[in-house]
C-alpha cells in the first residue's frame, strides 16, 4: 500500500470519430507493417509501441486488483484521463483531445461500443498502388475520391471505445496538446490498459 501511495503521489505532481484527426509532426504517414500509421501515429516497422509518444513517463496504472465499479474522467485543459475503480484513482494517462472548432464535447456519458482493430469510419490517407506514395494525408470520405491508381486507407484506431456518437478514445499519436477531431486519443500501452478494464457501459465523464 505505501509503494502504491508513493507511485500515485510521484505521477501527480508530475501533472502541473468516427471523428479524430489525422496525425501531427514528421513522418506522420509513414506504414506499418503495410498499413498506415496515420491515426496511430506510433510509427515502427514490428507494431505499436507506445513509448512513441510524447509524455509516455506520465502514464501511471495500478488498478490490477483493485475492486470498484470502473469510471473515466477526462480532464481537457490538463489533457489527462483519470480511471477510477470505486472512488480509488488507479490510473492516469496523457491524451489528445478535439481541436478548436472540433473540440471534444464536455458532458457525462458511457461507453457503448469497444473494438480492438477499429478503423475509422471518415478519415484516412490517399496512397499511390503502384509506387505507395501517399498523395493526400489528410483524406476524408465525404469530400476525397481515390483516383485511378490510387487507394483509400482508412485510419486504424486501435482499442477503441465509443462513449459519445461518433467520439472515442484509442491508440494514437499525442503532440503534448489538442490535436484531433474530437476524439480521446492515448499511448497505446495505456490505450490497452483502459481498454481491457473497461466494461460496455463505463461512465465516461468529460470537463
Amino acid at each position: 500500500m505505501k509503494n502504491r501511495l508513493f507511485l500515485l503521489t510521484a505521477v501527480l505532481s508530475s501533472f502541473a470519430f468516427v471523428a479524430c484527426a489525422p496525425v501531427d509532426g514528421p513522418g506522420a504517414s509513414t506504414a506499418i507493417g503495410g498499413q498506415t500509421g496515420y491515426l496511430a501515429g506510433i510509427r515502427t516497422s514490428t507494431g505499436y509501441d507506445g513509448s512513441a509518444n510524447p509524455n509516455e513517463s506520465s502514464s501511471f496504472w495500478d488498478g490490477d486488483g483493485v475492486q470498484g465499479s470502473p469510471k473515466i474522467r477526462i480532464n481537457l485543459a490538463e489533457q489527462r484521463a483519470y480511471y477510477y475503480k470505486g472512488n480509488q484513482l488507479v490510473g492516469v494517462s496523457p491524451v489528445s483531445t478535439g481541436i478548436e472548432g472540433r473540440r471534444t464535447p464536455k458532458g457525462s456519458f458511457k461507453v457503448t461500443q469497444k473494438s480492438p482493430d477499429h478503423k475509422s469510419s471518415l478519415y484516412g490517407v490517399i496512397r499511390n498502388v503502384a509506387t505507395g506514395e501517399i498523395v493526400n494525408d489528410d483524406a476524408d470520405t465525404r469530400k476525397h475520391r481515390a483516383g485511378p491508381g490510387e487507394v483509400f486507407e482508412r485510419a486504424p484506431m486501435p482499442n477503441f471505445m465509443r462513449f459519445n456518437g461518433g467520439i472515442g478514445m484509442h491508440t494514437g499519436f499525442l503532440p503534448g496538446y489538442a490535436a484531433s477531431h474530437g476524439c480521446v486519443r492515448m499511448p497505446d500501452k495505456m490505450a490497452k490498459i483502459f481498454f481491457e478494464n473497461t466494461p460496455i457501459g463505463t461512465p465516461v465523464i468529460v470537463e
